[in-house]
């Protein structure tokens, strides 16, 4: 199968990233791309979250009921999202075309690649080696790891959000940091014009 962007990660930066992309669907430069995101969720640190400081959370709410509504979410708005369960991920190659992203099932060709897979220890995603370096936010007695990336852009094509781009543990950040690579990806498709995409109450 062959995508135009290709997200490796089911936590809470990799969906905040599809559901941007899967929200212009109607736009000229995103209505007949090909959006997939593998939907690892078992090492997510949402999987173990209670929330009582996120705006819009009601107190005590819990990652892993996020995990499950994000899913949900993505079905039921933006159906055209290519959700990949039950797949890891073991090489992220270099492609004429793009990257060629292969799995313990399937191999995949995509022009995009989103890493947004947590921080731990150990990464064992071939082709990414030469990228990984000590984190530079987390406390250094965790042994935590970052891909090494510029605002999230890792080479063409190839990008990190949330704590694998190097951002802290927080859940408001990776939403943000996911958010802020969906609207990079859209901006290079929409021809390099700054974009952004928010739906709206339609006046009266």
């Amino acid at each position: 199968m062959e995508f135009d962007v290709l997200i490796i990660g089911g936590g809470v930066a990799g969906m905040q990233c599809a559901l941007v992309l899967g929200s212009a669907k109607e736009k000229w430069f995103a209505k007949n791309k090909n959006i997939g995101i593998i939907m690892h969720q078992r090492s997510s640190h949402l999987q173990n979250a209670l929330f009582n400081n996120v705006l819009g959370l009601n107190p005590g709410f819990l990652g892993k009921d996020i995990l499950e509504m994000g899913k949900n979410q993505m079905n039921e708005l933006y159906p055209h999202i290519n959700q990949i369960h039950n797949e890891k991920v073991e090489a992220v190659l270099d492609d004429q075309n793009g990257y060629k992203v292969i799995t313990n099932k399937e191999t995949y060709f995509t022009k995009n690649v989103v890493i947004a897979l947590n921080y731990a220890k150990p990464f064992s995603i071939a082709g990414l080696e030469q990228y990984v370096e000590k984190h530079s936010r987390a406390n250094p007695m965790k042994d935590r790891i970052q891909l090494r990336n510029f605002n999230h852009l890792i080479k063409d094509g190839l990008y990190a959000c949330g704590t694998i781009a190097g951002w802290r543990s927080q859940y408001a950040i990776a939403a943000g940091s996911g958010a802020s690579v969906a609207t990079d990806i859209l901006t290079l498709w929409n021809d390099n014009i700054s974009t952004k995409i928010h739906d709206k109450i339609n006046a009266e």
